[in-house]
């Protein structure tokens, strides 16, 4: 599977839990059974609030620095597997769309690292063929204000466009809704989305993301095939690595 440090280059992800679950599989077939493993889950009752972000910059990151600050499989609960990089994949499908309403977020879903990011690190990992598949990736922005600028960014190009449609090799296309989600209350300024397939290959296939600051750099958590409360659980262990790494280097 091949990683994916932005958060919107989500066509690996989609295009690689097609083929493991199997193209002919009924919509909505992604369906753990109970022993598949799941992400960390937050408790619901009392959620941190998410914080102001207080103005850092500019601050130089390096790939090492970052590599530390992402979760690792120790991490994680038993039964997930770290997923390879592979760097040359070129299986992923693409995104398009009509309207030029969507033009942003289509750029952002065929990227594959965060606009204006000096430097990136990210780490996959599935629990098994039927999910989840949960992404960690992490950005260097350099400083506060290029984060927030970037979330901005990402909610405006979410709420701009409803559709978009994904392009996946040797099965054809599928239409995918696009929605903004209330994100995890973790981090700073955090944004949250969904995109569903609603027909074709990828009908009932459901991806979640969230992006969130930490000082001079945007943190993603990305799950395919999840359940819920996965999103805020992954998110908030993720912040809180990210923030003790980064804060002692």
């Amino acid at each position: 599977m091949k990683l994916a440090p932005f958060p919107l280059a989500v066509a690996a992800a989609l295009t690689f839990t097609l083929a493991a679950c199997g193209a002919d599989q009924p919509s909505g077939a992604v369906s753990p059974s109970a022993s598949t493993p799941t992400a960390p889950v937050s408790t619901p009752a009392e959620p941190t609030p998410s914080e102001t972000p207080t103005e850092v910059g500019p601050t130089q990151r390096t790939k090492a620095e970052l590599t530390k600050a992402l979760l690792e499989l120790k991490d994680l609960p038993s039964g997930f597997s770290l997923e390879p990089e592979d760097p040359d994949d070129e299986s992923a499908g693409t995104f398009s769309s009509p309207t030029s309403k969507c033009k942003t977020l289509v750029k952002y879903l065929n990227s594959e690292k965060a606009p204006g990011s000096k430097t990136s690190a990210a780490r996959s990992f599935s629990g098994s063929q039927e999910g989840p598949y949960i992404d960690f990736g992490i950005d260097s922005m350099v400083t506060t204000k290029a984060v927030r600028k970037l979330q901005s960014s990402y909610k405006e190009a979410v709420e701009s466009c409803k559709k978009v449609t994904m392009r996946v090799p040797d099965q054809g296309s599928s239409p995918m809704e696009v929605v903004e989600i209330p994100a995890p209350k973790f981090g700073e300024e955090p944004f949250a989305f969904k995109l569903t397939g609603t027909a074709g290959p990828l009908e009932g296939r459901e991806f979640t993301a969230a992006t969130t600051g930490i000082g001079d750099v945007i943190l993603s958590v990305s799950i395919l095939a999840g359940q819920e409360g996965e999103l805020d659980g992954a998110t908030e262990a993720a912040v809180e690595k990210a923030r003790t790494v980064l804060a002692g280097s």
